[in-house]
């Protein structure tokens, strides 16, 4: 008889107050930002960043602003719920009208950090001696998809999680000919990447484009059509987001001064840049990125492994 898997959600506003909780992933964007003495200007920064984007975006001036919430899920295994073990952490966008007061529901999803994909990538795949395992990210994709088809889910958000990241510094991407009145340009890259194969088993499929005004293509992992499936406002509130973060954690590909020509291939050593003026270590978050590895293989690989094991061979 296999465990039982249940969710309990809880969302924390992103705002200049914001102060990471205590079981928040210390490697996500917006915690590595709401730390140190200048926190506060960090967040200032990127808030200011963000909204003046989406009314580029939307060619207005001032009139949007972009309202984020963490939305951080835990994972209850057996019947009777049991203490939550930390699973994923996304954004949840919304837009507000400050001519009209209304407010329009965005895209979930957005940034996407999770404590399996952690483990995955910095401590089940170095130890690997003969490649990557076939079945590398199985258990994580069944997790992500048994979430989002969860009750908790569906309660809370109409749609499935849209993830907008990097495009992969390993790959070659060129333009297709193809342009979306929000979403820009699209690119096609030459092969897919491991993280394209790992998004792939969490149910998502990948496309690439730059917008209006950007200097390199983002990537985004969705269900459905991605063109038709949300509005004009929701694309705007994603693209300014996640090409804030993008700018501050890789300024090399995203404040590039000359934006992707028809062949592109992103470098983090290119030269040409200009930085957001908002700090970020990015040598602190790999180190992270393994130490959060090893909490999850201590108390959820460890004294889990074998239940989730024989919950994923039914899924």
């Amino acid at each position: 008889m296999t465990i039982e898997l249940t969710y309990s959600i809880d969302t924390t506003r992103f705002d200049e107050d914001y102060a990471p909780a205590t079981g928040s992933r210390a490697t996500t964007n917006f915690a590595n930002l709401a730390r140190g003495e200048d926190r506060r200007d960090n967040l200032r920064g990127v808030l200011a960043m963000i909204d003046a984007r989406a009314n580029e975006l939307a060619g207005t001036s001032g009139r949007y602003g972009v309202e984020l919430d963490i939305v951080s899920a835990d994972l209850h295994l057996g019947a009777e719920g049991g203490a939550g073990v930390p699973l994923i952490e996304v954004l949840d966008v919304t837009i507000v009208d400050r001519e009209t007061g209304e407010r329009t529901p965005g895209i979930t999803g957005n940034n996407f950090s999770s404590y399996v994909r952690d483990y995955d990538f910095s401590v089940l795949l170095p130890a690997q001696e003969n490649g990557i395992p076939a079945d590398f990210g199985e258990l994580h994709g069944k997790l992500f998809r048994h979430f989002v088809a969860s009750d908790a889910y569906g309660e809370r958000f109409a749609q499935p999680p849209v993830i907008c990241i990097s495009v992969s510094t390993s790959r070659t991407y060129r333009r297709t000919g193809f342009e979306h009145p929000i979403l820009g340009v699209e690119f096609r890259q030459d092969d897919d990447s491991l993280t394209d194969r790992y998004f792939a088993k969490m149910g998502l499929a990948a496309r690439y484009f730059m917008p209006r005004g950007s200097a390199a293509p983002l990537a985004f992992y969705f269900e459905g059509d991605l063109t038709s499936d949300h509005s004009d406002l929701a694309l705007i509130g994603t693209i300014a987001t996640m090409e804030a973060f993008q700018w501050i954690y890789r300024p090399e590909i995203y404040g590039a001064r000359t934006a992707a020509g028809d062949v592109f291939r992103p470098s983090l050593e290119h030269a040409d840049f200009d930085r957001p003026g908002i700090d970020y270590d990015r040598e602190e978050r790999s180190r992270l990125g393994r130490t959060q590895g090893l909490y999850t293989e201590e108390h959820f690989m460890t004294p889990y492994g074998s239940a989730l094991a024989e919950w994923a061979a039914t899924r």
